[in-house]
This record gives C-alpha cells, structure tokens and sequence, in this order.
C-alpha cells in the first residue's frame, strides 16, 4: 500500500497523519502550535519514525498562511507575513524535505481542504469551487477548470472589504492589518470581542449570529460574482454551528436580488452552501491529497 503523510499546520494545532485516504489512517497525533522550532521538530520526529518502519511516499504540508507555494521561489515552502507572534518568514516544508527525502506538496489550509473536498467531499465531481474555513480566521481557497488557484501567491480571501454599518455594529474589527475587513468582523476572537463571550456559549437565537450570517452573505456574494463557484463549502468551527446555514443562505439569496438566475441559487441554495463532506478532518485530509499531487 502507497502511504503518505499529511500536516494540517494551524495556528493553534498541528494534526499529523499517515494513510492513504479517508479509509485509511494508520496514524495521528495533535500537539499545540508553540514555537516553529518545537512545533516542526515534533512532527519531523512523527513522520521520521514512521519513515523509518514503512517509507512515505510524500508529505503534504497544508499551512496557515500566507505562504509562499510558488516552488520556483527561494522561499517556497515558507510561512511569509503571518500576524502569528514567531511564525513569521518560517521554513516549514524544508526540514520535512530535508529529513525525509521525500517529495513534498506544500499549500494553504484551505486550497489543501479544498482539495480534499473534491477528492473525497462535499465538492467531488466539481472543477470549480470554493472551500471557506471560518473560525480563529477566515480564509478562502479555490479550485477553477480542475486546479488550486495560486496566480501571484493564493487567495485571500478573508481580507476583502466589506460595507460596515458603524451605527448597527460598532465593532472596529479584529484584523490586526485591515481592522473590518471580511476576517476582522466575522471570525471567531471578532465574536468574542463584539459580545463579550465565547462565541460557543452563545444560544442560536443570540442576534450575533443574525449579524454573522449578514456579513458571511455580504463575502460569499463577492466570491460568487467573481469566481462563479459551483459550490461553496463552508467549514471551521463557527459552522458548527449550523443555525447559521438557512440565514446565509437567505441573505445570499437576498443580496443578489434575482441577478443570477441559475438553479444553484434560486433553487437548489440548500444544495449549493453546505458544510465539508470531510467535517474536521477535511484539513488534514487535504494535506494528504497533496501528498498525492507531489
């Protein structure tokens, strides 16, 4: 059996995996995100020993970001200007390489999930869609006409601007590089931050989550006007809670206002914004399904 290693490189855990698939998980370890260097020499350690007892043949790294995935690039492979205290301009795909010798697929967290998705998701049988993780962050990733999409690095799709009514919510925003821009007014801290509470201690009917899926509707109308995905994935931890889907739903169908008249939209919604097919594993998942592209 052909085995690869997967990492799903967050900003507050790493999730380490070796398989082939969904089905097919040998082994998995989770440890907190400190350090660069603890953090990578705790999986290079995981991957090595199970190197050691059967070969890999190839990791994929799915990263928190930005990231630099361009393998022309000197620095491909790095995490670049991320605001995670420590993180930044980091090496992370070469002390894989180099204590592997294996070939590494190296992408964002959400082009890798999306990647899952379609191998074995919610997106399989699509060539153009869009993954959405919204939880501590928010971030994008996309796949157009069959490939990830990267042009000048990858998408950022948690910084777009958004319309902010200061008056209905003044709220200055989370991000600490654009204040309200998508990921400063709806991720998980900007919640907490507006109401004072964890966002999970919050009862569905709470008006924070009328306003979330306000501003969540207000982002995916862009990405639908710009990327005409046929699908969009919503996953990480604020999804979960899933009172959330109907009202973006009913937003998105609001805000575009009849523009688009496709069946996606007008009526097959409940069918065209869903959750990950993979739940929480579509991350780690995905980093395996860059291993295989590697």
């Amino acid at each position: 059996m052909t085995l690869y290693g997967g990492i799903e490189a967050g900003g507050t855990k790493f999730v380490c995996a070796v398989g082939g698939g969904p089905d097919d998980i040998r082994d998995e370890i989770r440890f907190p995100t400190t350090t660069p260097e603890e953090t990578i020499g705790q999986a290079v350690d995981f991957f090595r020993t199970h190197h050691a007892r059967e070969p890999l043949t190839a990791v994929g790294i799915a990263s928190f970001g930005p990231v630099d995935p361009d393998p022309t690039s000197p620095t491909w492979g790095y995490i670049t200007t991320t605001p995670k205290p420590g993180w930044g301009q980091t090496d992370l795909a070469g002390p894989l390489r180099r204590a592997l010798n294996v070939p590494i697929g190296f992408d964002t967290d959400v082009n890798g999930a999306a990647l899952g998705e379609q191998r074995w998701g919610a997106a399989r049988g699509l060539d153009t869609f869009v993954y959405l993780t919204v939880g501590t962050g928010l971030g994008g990733g996309a796949m157009v006409n069959g490939k990830l999409l990267h042009g000048m690095m990858h998408p950022e799709m948690g910084h777009m601007r958004l319309p902010h009514d200061f008056d209905a919510d003044p709220y200055p925003g989370h991000c600490p590089f654009h204040g309200d821009c998508f990921e400063g007014l709806v991720c998980g801290p900007a919640i907490a931050a507006r109401w004072g509470v964890d966002p999970r201690t919050l009862p569905p009917d709470h008006p924070a989550w009328a306003l979330e899926a306000h501003y969540l509707a207000l982002g995916l109308v862009n990405i639908i006007t710009v990327l005409s995905p046929q699908r969009l994935v919503l996953g990480g931890g604020i999804m979960d809670q899933r009172q959330l889907f109907p009202m973006v739903r009913t937003n998105v169908q609001t805000l575009l206002n009849g523009y688009l008249q496709t069946p996606e939209i007008l009526e097959r919604i409940d069918e065209y914004i869903v959750p990950p097919g993979l739940g929480s594993r579509a991350g780690v998942l995905g980093a395996i399904a860059l291993a295989e592209n590697a």
